[in-house]
């Protein structure tokens, strides 16, 4: 359910206007290129992108509130985020999916493991009964080490399942508010971050839970300086260097310290665009010290995360929930992205853009005619929801997305789509036909020829596998209400909350 079809107008924001010092665009070559191992294990001060700003930059009205030096330099290796365990939304920084799910031949069959019952919240706000299970994005997290699953759910409540057996490996942790978003842990600490999406009560903020203790150690109320008076944060915030980001959506990036139990703000980067402050629903994708994030006015923006300046900004037409994507190509930083179809009214373009990472350049973009849906009272977006899934092995070269086409393509007023993408050049290679529109994310599985298999999940509740080379339907089963939120692999399962009725755990073979 998206918020912004309830809320009030918001409060007039503060003029603030930074003088930004800019150049013109021109080729930007990277400090110290690298390839994709060597990143890896590389420590990200010996590979700063430059400091640099664009003239696009401009249209980013800026303010930036420091606790001490604003220029606090990121350290360390350019990624944590390279173990078994999966601690934020999509695996690591650049948001790529990369959880190593294998299978093997070809599937052709997906069977429930377990189920685990949450608990069903029947307490009333403005904006309605949330109930139970796990809404957008709501991707369950994975320790390695104690074989947990973590996942925070629209009852207000964090669990702990254990991955083998589907029963509760510790009590769950109640912050009374619903979660709506993905939660993240951190990679050094046995720190859960966690941002309420729904004021069930008052106030609504961050916090964070110690995991030595399962109980919540800090709660960060609402930002008094924020330009936007809406404090959800759906946002999974990751950590780069040494800092935790986390975007809000009361239009602010965060930049915090870290230690056991809890956050020290450093920074924050708060802005206008046109004289409005966006909100930030999606998650940080990040590269080095340069981060991008689209908001739900259709701004791309690029941001130096040592000094939390804009290096460019990029106008993508509508609000952009699903979060960016990043692949390195010859040393080179790209990024996907995709809106919504919101603000156009009832029928409009989902446009899908491939960027320059460094400069925001246009590589090419891809045009998809997409509706509105209203459901009772309720509109519902058209467009792109989801993160896109980059191909591998023999999918290698294609991007694949679910696409909330809603009666655009002629097949139905819920309709959606899996649409496969060049990366060379945004054409459209094939799309499956979904029996719904797809919030959630598509995730990969590769075989031991290389070959890759996409599982999804729909609106309707109902799970698929598909060949990624060529859009095979393998195999598709209605299981649920709803699979709004993300999956993750492990190995050749999937995990993924439905919306009201539980956490399922299912086999792929």
């Amino acid at each position: 359910m998206k918020l912004r079809n309830y809320y009030q107008t918001v409060l007039a924001v503060s003029l603030l206007v930074t003088a930004l010092s800019c150049h013109d665009a021109k080729k930007v070559e990277t400090q110290s290129p690298l390839t994709d191992s060597v990143a890896v294990e590389s420590n990200i001060e010996d590979h700063y992108l430059p400091d640099t700003m664009y003239a696009s930059a401009n249209k980013v009205k800026l303010s930036i509130d420091a606790e001490g030096n604003s220029e606090s330099l990121l350290k360390g290796k350019i990624s944590d985020y390279e173990s078994a365990d999966i601690l934020t939304f999509r695996k690591n920084p650049m948001r790529n999916a990369d959880f190593g799910g294998m299978v093997k031949g070809t599937p052709d069959t997906v069977e429930i493991a377990w189920k685990f019952d949450i608990y069903y919240n029947r307490e009333h706000t403005h904006f309605g009964v949330w109930g139970g299970g796990s809404g957008w994005t709501g991707q369950p997290l994975y320790l390695s080490k104690s074989n947990e699953i973590v996942l925070s759910s629209l009852c207000s409540r964090t669990y702990f399942i254990d991955f083998t057996t589907g029963k509760a490996s510790r009590p769950s942790v109640d912050v009374h508010n619903t979660i709506k978003g993905t939660p993240s842990i951190d990679p050094f600490f046995k720190n859960l971050y966690v941002g309420q999406g729904i004021p069930n009560h008052l106030p609504i903020g961050r916090l964070v839970i110690d995991l030595n203790k399962t109980k919540e150690s800090q709660f960060i109320d609402h930002d008094p300086h924020a330009l936007r008076h809406w404090y959800a944060s759906d946002a999974s915030p990751v950590e780069v260097g040494g800092y935790l980001f986390w975007p809000g959506e009361d239009g602010s990036l965060y930049k915090y310290s870290r230690k056991q139990g809890h956050l020290k703000l450093v920074s924050a980067l708060r802005y206008t665009i046109n004289g409005s402050a966006p909100g930030i629903e999606n998650s940080l994708c990040a590269y080095r010290n340069y981060g991008w994030f689209g908001d739900n006015h259709g701004s791309i923006i690029c941001v130096n995360l040592n000094t939390m300046k804009p290096v460019w900004y990029y106008d993508n037409h509508d609000d952009i929930d699903g979060t960016i994507v990043c692949e390195v190509e010859n040393n080179t930083p790209y990024i996907y992205c995709g809106c919504e179809v919101d603000k156009q009214g009832m029928s409009g373009t989902c446009y899908f853009v491939k960027l320059n990472g460094l400069t925001g350049e246009k590589i090419w973009e891809q045009k998809i005619l997409c509706n509105r849906i209203q459901i009772g009272e309720k509109v519902l977006d058209g467009g792109m929801y989801c993160t896109p899934l980059l191909g591998k092995g023999d999918a290698n070269g294609l991007i694949f997305a679910n696409i909330c086409r809603n009666g655009a393509d002629g097949k139905g007023k819920s309709s959606g789509q899996l649409v496969a993408f060049s990366t060379t050049d945004g054409k459209i290679v094939y799309t499956t036909r979904l029996n719904q529109f797809a919030w959630s994310s598509p995730i990969g599985y590769m075989n031991e020829k290389g070959e890759q298999f996409i599982f999804t999940g729909d609106s309707g509740g109902t799970v698929y596998l598909i060949r990624a080379k060529n859009g095979e339907l393998l195999y598709k089963h209605h299981v649920a209400s709803n699979f709004e939120s993300s999956p993750i692999a492990i190995g050749n399962t999937a995990v993924v909350g439905s919306r009201q009725n539980g956490i399922y755990k299912f086999i792929i073979r």
